[in-house]
């Protein structure tokens, strides 16, 4: 079924012009991915570049996730070419080109700085060509052909990421890292051609007239939207406990005693293409069952996946080098079901972002959108250590499938189970009540400080104290030990004796300071400040 689905999609790409060029310009999304993630990192290694200014390099993908904070300069205004998303895209691509080609000539001696310098410029212009593709294709897509477009989008860049990344890494040492760049610069040169082939939406809304109505409008149009705070919090928690599950797939599988080429062929070979085929099935569920039920069936899918991990820890790694091995044919089916699933959801996820855009603030919403779907999968790493530092990998895993449900409970606000479509709110504003005061502002923001910073406390206490339950044997290991443990790592947040007390504490007060922000700025949006 899925094979059939993708082969549906690519022909239904190819027959609407439409599909085609959204499929089509996510190509020179993915190359940038590619770049930037996986062959820089590479490309540093082989120089001799040390691990920890390797992991600085990092820092270049903040575009990616920031890139709401540009977005409204597309909203408002247009170049004199092409319409006012696909002139943005061209522009972005060219200074692609530019800076790739740039980075190729720096290769043969090689500053750092210079180099980050170079990447982040990629990531800013990456990040600012997703905004207008993103937003092109709010505008131009018909309803009915959203489903196989984000399969088909999906499948394209994860392509580009490929060969700007995996494949880039093997042909650069052959063929020389600089030869390699400039054939990565060149693969955006077609993508112009793709653009300016590309049709224009039939209805072009028009552009919010001062750069304060696409700042402000956006957010209001968003927050004050029926449902608004429960259909963000499931777009936030979603995917939470796959997010975990797979943050440290590759770590797990190698400590599990799996070869590199285990590992290799699980999560490139069969992963990708599980992941590809989940996505145009899950795409094409939404058109087939509706949306609703596409997001179900994905969610509690995607939650079942990630059993498998822990069915693989529980057999332990290979027992023999052959091929048909049980362990690792085990492993193998855990990670192509789980990325199959995953797959799935993203493809419904797609969909769902897609429908909750307003045309009017296109560029904007979809980057706010995006941006909180992939906080989720940002936060999830650190976490996702320190909870298998604190349980083990099994009872991680089982974790996971627990972290899924408060996903699967925002999903039945606004989507009860069975029905077909869910009840977005699009276009339904709620009437605005009356403005707050600075001072009752500052209290909403204390509010949400001190019960962010609270819970993060609480649960950083927790996980602390189950890290060291684990090291106590025989009669110590009661409940009043672990709730003792717990306590002792509490009272040390409440009350930092130490350097080391107080960076523990940073944690809970960032994530409290990020509470604080969000409800103001919630508070702000929705009723206004006099």
């Amino acid at each position: 079924m899925a094979r059939a689905s993708m082969l549906q999609g690519l022909r239904a790409a190819a027959r609407s012009p439409r599909v085609g060029a959204v499929a089509l310009q996510s190509f020179s999304s993915g190359l940038p991915l590619g770049l930037v993630w996986i062959l820089l990192p590479a490309w540093l290694a082989y120089r001799g570049v040390d691990i920890k200014t390797i992991g600085l390099f990092s820092l270049a993908q903040a575009p990616w996730n920031f890139k709401f904070l540009w977005a409204p300069l597309m909203d408002r205004f247009s170049l004199p070419f092409l319409g006012r998303k696909r002139s943005w895209i061209v522009v972005t691509q060219l200074l692609l080109v530019g800076a790739t080609l740039a980075l190729a000539f720096e290769v043969h001696s090689p500053s750092v700085i210079v180099v980050a310098g170079l990447a982040t410029l990629i990531a800013f212009a990456s990040a600012s060509q997703d905004i207008a593709i993103d937003a092109y294709a709010v505008e131009v897509l018909e309803p009915s052909e959203q489903g196989v477009a984000v399969g088909a989008r999906i499948a394209v860049y994860r392509v580009a990421m490929y060969l700007a990344g995996a494949l880039a890494i093997t042909l650069g040492a052959r063929l020389g890292w600089s030869w390699v760049l400039v054939g990565v610069a060149l693969l955006f040169v077609p993508m112009i051609g793709v653009v300016v082939a590309s049709p224009e939406p039939v209805e072009v809304p028009l552009p919010p007239r001062r750069l304060r109505d696409a700042v402000w409008g956006p957010l209001v149009s968003v927050f004050r939207m029926d449902r608004a705070l429960e259909i963000l919090s499931f777009v936030l928690l979603y995917k939470l406990g796959e997010n975990l599950a797979t943050a440290l797939t590759r770590p797990f599988l190698i400590q599990k005693g799996f070869s590199a080429a285990d590992v290799g062929v699980a999560t490139a070979t069969i992963g990708l293409g599980a992941t590809l085929l989940g996505t145009f099935a899950g795409g094409l569920a939404t058109e087939r069952v509706g949306l609703g039920r596409a997001l179900w069936i994905s969610g509690v899918l995607q939650m079942a996946g990630c059993l498998g991990y822990a069915l693989v820890d529980r057999l332990g790694g290979p027992i023999s080098a052959g091929m048909f091995d049980s362990h690792r044919l085990a492993m193998y089916a855990a990670v192509g079901g789980e990325a199959t699933f995953q797959g799935m959801a993203a493809g419904a996820l797609g969909v769902l972002l897609l429908r909750l855009t307003s045309r009017s603030f296109s560029a904007t919403q979809f980057a706010l959108f995006s941006s909180i779907f992939a906080l989720g999968r940002v936060v999830v790493g650190p976490l996702a250590g320190i909870l298998v530092d604190a349980l083990g990998w099994t009872p991680f895993f089982l974790f996971t499938v627990v972290a899924a449900l408060p996903g699967l409970a925002m999903l039945e606000r606004f989507a009860p189970w069975g029905s077909a479509e869910p009840t977005l709110g699009v276009g339904g504003m709620r009437p605005p009540k009356a403005p707050v005061g600075r001072p009752a502002l500052a209290a909403f923001g204390i509010i949400g400080l001190t019960v962010g910073s609270g819970f993060a406390a609480a649960a950083s206490a927790l996980l602390d104290g189950a890290r060291d339950f684990r090291k106590l044997s025989g009669a110590g290991r009661g409940i009043a030990s672990f709730f003792r443990l717990s306590g002792g790592h509490l009272g040390a947040l409440v009350a930092p004796h130490s350097t080391r007390d107080l960076i523990s504490l940073a944690g809970p007060m960032s994530i409290g300071l990020a509470c604080a922000l969000a409800t103001g700025a919630l508070v702000a949006v929705r009723r206004g400040v006099r």
